[in-house]
């Protein structure tokens, strides 16, 4: 019975390093060499790519490097994906009570987790986490950067992006907890139409326009349930890094985009 309480790892060796030494030592390289456009003091939530490390590891440093001086702060992470492999009609959180890395396991946040099953949109099911590798790449990262905490896995499937806005309104708490996203953007175009659609992309996150498609960003749905929250919580974004597969570790005739963005209060409303 305990196995069946732990969501064991679907793509170590494929998209990260099975071996834990292997793993400490790739993350730990990927943050001493984050240099993020702008240093984001507090971010409330981030957006970060989910490709093997070799193509977008790099850029989610930038990131997650800014998570180091609060490791003793976050305490909860609320982590939202697409739904890569099974269908889903709303949003669904595991049954499972920890996600396992080689890095350790990370558990459930258990009163999270029943807040959540009683929100509108949201269904208790295991399989879209599975094999779904979006979540679980971004755990290591988080296992190198916080202390102690435990996550929300929350798969974003067909849904209202004001059902995502609500539970994270829900479960918005203070600077214990932290919102990550985890998506790509445009997938499969030549590189310099990528870069094209990548940035006209970035500037509707930067405007907070909750109406992002999934040809824009495989996350959009989890996205967009972002961008209303920010707006009504005065967050602005900040792009950290910008790149695709093009520029870290593939061919350019057909590119996978991808992102990091911090998203922190407006320093201009704070002042008013």
């Amino acid at each position: 019975m305990a196995q069946a309480s732990q969501r064991l790892p679907a793509v170590a060796g494929l998209f990260y390093p099975a071996d834990p030494h292997s793993l400490h030592a790739q993350i730990s390289g990927y943050l001493a060499g984050a240099m993020p456009a702008e240093v984001v003091h507090s971010p409330k939530a981030i957006i970060v790519p989910h490709a093997g490390y070799i193509y977008s590891g790099a850029v989610a440093a930038s990131a997650y490097a800014e998570l180091v001086l609060r490791r003793d702060v976050i305490r909860r992470v609320l982590i939202l994906c697409p739904t890569h492999r099974v269908a889903v009609r709303g949003m669904a959180v595991p049954a499972a009570q920890s996600f396992v890395t080689p890095l350790g396991a990370v558990a459930i946040d258990r009163a999270a987790w029943l807040a959540a099953r009683e929100l509108p949109g949201v269904l208790v099911d295991d399989r879209p986490h599975a094999e779904e590798h979006a979540i679980e790449v971004q755990l290591p990262f988080l296992q190198s950067t916080l202390d102690h905490f435990e996550i929300l896995p929350i798969a974003v499937g067909q849904v209202d992006p004001k059902l995502v806005a609500q539970l994270l309104e829900t479960l918005w708490g203070g600077p214990e907890t932290l919102i990550v996203i985890s998506s790509d953007l445009s997938h499969y175009h030549p590189y310099r139409q990528a870069q094209w659609r990548d940035k006209a992309t970035i500037a509707m996150i930067a405007q907070l326009d909750p109406h992002l498609d999934g040809e824009q960003a495989c996350g959009a749905g989890a996205i967009n349930g972002l961008l209303i929250a920010a707006q009504r919580h005065h967050l602005a974004p900040h792009l950290l890094d910008l790149r695709n597969s093009g520029d870290t570790a593939g061919d350019r005739d057909r590119v996978v985009g991808y992102a990091s963005l911090a998203f922190a209060e407006d320093r201009n409303h704070a002042q008013h």
